[in-house]
């Protein structure tokens, strides 16, 4: 008799979720020109019971965080970065608004090839439809 085979990351991750009793874990993705759409949807997805994740930082609005170009670019790579984690740990992607540009498109794209759900407030938008 073979041995079973080792669980992938995923799977363990899942797993632990699943022993742990965790809520479903709802990434919220889109242009951060509609972070007050997704403090509301994080809003509406608490209610449901659902642990939210979301952009911590928007990269649209001044700040002096951005205010060096060159720094401001190493910053963009390092959340992207974070937020493909975010969405790795996720249960489900939920993209808001009604424009995907290409940074939420990578991240649909991303999710899709994970197996992760994504649902949108605008179907219309869904790069599949």
């Amino acid at each position: 008799m073979s041995d079973p085979l080792p669980l992938t990351p995923e799977e363990k991750l899942a797993d632990a979720k699943k022993l742990l009793s965790l809520p479903r874990i709802v990434v919220i993705c889109g242009s951060t020109r509609f972070m007050t759409e997704m403090n509301e949807a994080d809003l509406r997805e608490t209610k449901a019971g659902n642990i939210v994740v979301k952009p911590g930082c928007d990269m649209k609005s001044p700040h002096e965080l951005r205010s060096d170009p060159v720094e401001a670019e190493a910053l963009k790579a390092r959340l992207d970065d974070l937020h493909r984690a975010k969405i790795r740990l996720a249960d489900e992607v939920l993209v808001v608004g009604d424009y995907i540009g290409d940074s939420t498109r990578a991240e649909i794209a991303h999710a899709r090839s994970l197996g992760k759900p994504v649902r949108f407030t605008h179907p219309e938008v869904d790069p599949a439809a």
